[in-house]
Order: C-alpha cells, then sequence, then structure tokens
C-alpha cells in the first residue's frame, strides 16, 4: 500500500512540476531578453535627447559631437545614425565597430532629425539566458526534492497505521485476542483500533461461553451414553444370542460416539490444522466406510472405497470422519446405485501446492437446480430432514483449512478438498462391505 500511495503521489508531483516547470524556465528565458532589449531602448532613448539637444544649440545634422554619445553605446556595440540628405536623400554615421553574426537590434525613429540603429552581441544575452534557466531548474528540481521527501514520510504516515491495523485484524481472525493500546493520531484509524478493542473482548467472551457449552453438553451426552451402555451391558447377558448381537452392536455404536464426541472436543480447543501433523486420509475413512456398510446393505446398495493409500493432510481426524460420514449419509438417504468414496490429489493451478480431494458420489437422480444453491444453507432441507447436516460438514471442513463444494449436481458428488503431504507411494485401495 505504501509503494501504491508513493507512486500516485509522485506522479502527482512530476506532473505538477513539469506544467509549471516548463512555462517557468520559457518565461525566465524571455524575461532576460527583455531587460537586455529594454535597456538598449533606453540608450537609444538617451541618444536621441542628446541629438536633440545639440540640434537646439545649432549643431548641424551630421556633425554630431561623437564625444557625448559614444559613452551611451554598450562595450562592443554600433551606433548607427542616419540623417536626411538633399542629396542623397540619406547620410549616415557610425560609431562602434561589430563583427559578430547575428546580433541584438534595436531602433529607433525620430521622426525628419534621424534614425537610430544600436545593435550588440546576442552571445552575453544568451549566457545570461543560460544561466536564468539553470537557476530557474534547480529551484524546481529543489522544489520537487522537498515534495519527494514529505510524500514519502506522508505514505508512510498513512501506509504503516493501515497495515498495522489490517494485521490486528488478522491476529484477531486466527484467534489472538490480545488487545493492542497503540493508536496512531489518526481519528479514523483510532476508531477501527477501538472497535478492534471492542470486537475482541466480545468475541473472547463468546468463544469462552461456547467452550464452557461444549463442556457441559458433551459430559452431559457421555453420561447418557453411558447409562445406555449400562443398560445393553445388561442385555449382553440374555439368552437370545440374537439379542446378544444387538447389544454388542449397540454398545460398539455408543463407544464410537463417545470416542466422536471426544474428539470434537478436544479437536475444538486445537490450534490450527497448518500446525497438525499430517494424517493418512485413507486410514481416517475406513472407519466410515465400515460404519455404513451395514446400512447400505440393507438397502441394498454397495458403498465403495478407493484412492491413494499414500496421501496425508494435516487435518483433525474425527472431523474429516464426521463430514465424509454426513455426506456419505446424505447418499444414502438421497442417492442411488453405488456410493463411491474417493481419494486423489488434485493440483489447483501451475505453481501452487497439490490438495487432497475425498470425493463422495453416487448414481442417483443428484441434486435439483433450484436446490443447488441452498443445500450447504443451515435449516434448508427439501427431505424433510432437520437441513443441519450439509451445513455441519462445512463447517467441519472449514475449521480445519478446507473447503467442501458440489462439484456435479447429476449425479451428485461432493467434494472435500484439503492441504496435502505426499508420503510413500502406495497401491490404490478398494473397500468392499462384507
Amino acid at each position: 500500500m505504501r509503494r501504491r500511495i508513493l507512486r500516485s503521489m509522485l506522479t502527482v508531483l512530476t506532473l505538477t512540476t513539469v506544467v509549471l516547470g516548463v512555462p517557468l524556465i520559457y518565461t525566465a528565458w524571455l524575461w532576460v531578453e527583455d531587460i537586455t532589449r529594454n535597456d538598449l531602448q533606453n540608450r537609444l532613448d538617451r541618444i536621441a535627447a542628446e541629438i536633440i539637444a545639440q540640434e537646439r544649440d545649432g549643431t548641424v545634422p551630421g556633425e554630431l559631437e561623437i564625444r557625448s554619445v559614444a559613452p551611451l553605446v554598450p562595450e562592443n556595440g554600433k551606433l548607427t545614425i542616419v540623417y536626411p540628405s538633399q542629396l542623397d536623400n540619406a547620410s549616415r554615421r557610425d560609431i562602434g565597430v561589430l563583427e559578430v553574426p547575428d546580433p541584438l537590434v534595436e531602433s529607433l525613429s525620430m521622426g525628419k532629425s534621424a534614425s537610430l540603429r544600436l545593435e550588440v552581441p546576442s552571445a552575453p544575452m544568451h549566457a545570461m539566458q543560460r544561466q536564468a534557466v539553470a537557476v530557474v531548474a534547480l529551484a524546481v528540481l529543489a522544489s520537487l526534492g522537498a515534495a519527494v521527501s514529505v510524500a514519502v514520510v506522508t505514505a508512510r504516515r498513512v501506509a504503516d497505521p493501515l497495515r498495522d491495523v489490517a494485521a490486528r485484524a488478522a491476529r484477531l481472525a486466527m484467534g489472538d485476542f490480545r488487545p493492542d493500546p497503540r493508536r496512531h493520531g489518526i481519528a479514523e484509524l483510532d476508531r477501527v483500533s477501538d472497535v478492534l478493542d471492542s470486537a475482541t473482548v466480545e468475541i473472547a467472551g463468546r468463544l469462552q461461553r461456547e467452550h464452557a457449552l461444549v463442556a457441559d453438553v458433551s459430559h452431559q451426552l457421555r453420561s447418557r451414553l453411558t447409562a445406555v451402555r449400562l443398560r445393553l451391558d445388561e442385555l449382553s447377558a440374555h439368552r437370545d444370542p440374537e439379542v446378544v448381537h444387538e447389544a454388542e452392536e449397540a454398545m460398539a455404536q455408543v463407544d464410537r460416539l463417545t470416542d466422536a464426541i471426544d474428539d470434537l472436543v478436544r479437536a475444538s480447543r486445537d490450534e490450527d490444522a497448518a500446525d497438525r501433523d499430517p494424517v493418512p486420509v485413507m486410514d481416517e475413512l475406513r472407519g466410515v466406510v465400515a460404519e455404513w456398510t451395514h446400512p447400505f446393505t440393507e438397502a441394498g446398495r454397495t458403498l465403495t472405497l478407493t484412492g491413494d493409500q499414500s496421501l496425508r493432510a494435516p487435518i483433525t481426524g474425527s472431523r474429516l470422519r464426521e463430514a465424509v460420514a454426513v455426506l456419505v449419509d446424505n447418499a444414502l438417504m438421497h442417492g442411488g446405485g453405488t456410493c463411491t468414496v474417493s481419494v486423489r490429489s488434485v493440483r489447483p493451478g501451475v505453481g501452487r501446492e497439490p490438495l487432497v480431494c475425498v470425493e463422495v458420489a453416487d448414481e442417483g437422480h443428484g441434486v435439483r437446480d433450484e436446490l443447488a444453491p441452498h443445500i450447504f444453507d443451515r435449516g434448508f432441507s427439501a427431505g424433510g430432514s432437520t437441513g443441519v447436516g450439509l451445513a455441519l460438514a462445512r463447517a467441519l471442513v472449514e475449521a480445519d483449512g478446507g473447503r467442501l463444494e458440489l462439484q456435479r449436481r447429476r449425479p451428485a458428488l461432493f467434494a472435500v478438498f484439503l492441504g496435502a503431504s505426499k508420503a510413500r507411494p502406495v497401491n490404490a485401495v478398494v473397500a468392499e462391505p462384507r
């Protein structure tokens, strides 16, 4: 920003200097010439006055006393006096010798008395003109230098506070809620800093309350799940083998749900995903596929997992599992045919780091065009559900710095993009329902 401000100010200063400096230099050049010509004209006026005075004293035209006029002729100059004559209509008298080309000439007509012509070398005048132009140019450059210094200071004074405020907002977005007492003496920016202080206090308070609420809710859920598991444990002693089998399956579900709650609570208190160690994506998804294989089998459908086992990503495993579970559940409820969960590496562009892409696709009718823009909106549902699942899945993915998108509408294909960390290559695997 500082460079842009400084570049704009320097452009304006340069244009102003050119627009004002060039005419000023030209004016100085003409001013020196005007001074020189005025001096010659004044000399001619004084010579004319001397000639008129001698004529009044009875001096015959053509017999002018040179000693009274010669001091008025500039050094190296030449004065030519032309008198009317009855013989050849004019008589001429020269005072001084001039042997330079392109002289500076001034003339004066005295009517019937005489006409005067004064010539001087133009070189001294041109030398003075060059000196005047140099002085004006130096003054213009000095003013430009001073203006550039002021522009640099002004750009720093404007850009640095903006950069500090932007950096503070970035720290706030990253979870740094420490107050910053610095102010910059600019009313608008100081007002922004005050608002950021207020926002910091408010956000920190809300996060603290949310963490407390999450802890309370997780505690209550674990307590209820423990009670359910105790009841299921009693059923596991039943005489009927089918009841025992169902009780054991239900207890396994309760254990997985308890672990998921613990992982999500723990992940909500972790730092950014970029600071975590990469985890194998395929290993995290195998449990999801295994858990949902039975519901798909009961529905007469197939759930498949395929992909590159070497792909790793710096994510929270519980968040990825819950997000993919939501997508698989969505495919079971609203899709059709085989549901495929695939893991592959994609490169978003030239010079950019590759990403891990987890795709969940089915062979159903897909998403209608009028519903596609709203499927991730919380509370929106076209099938009578709560409308929370896809919104929750996107929030979980974004919490780890990834993104969830609907890549294809018919048949539906959802894609989860994660930061990649490639390990040793391993052959792709396919998980078929048992």
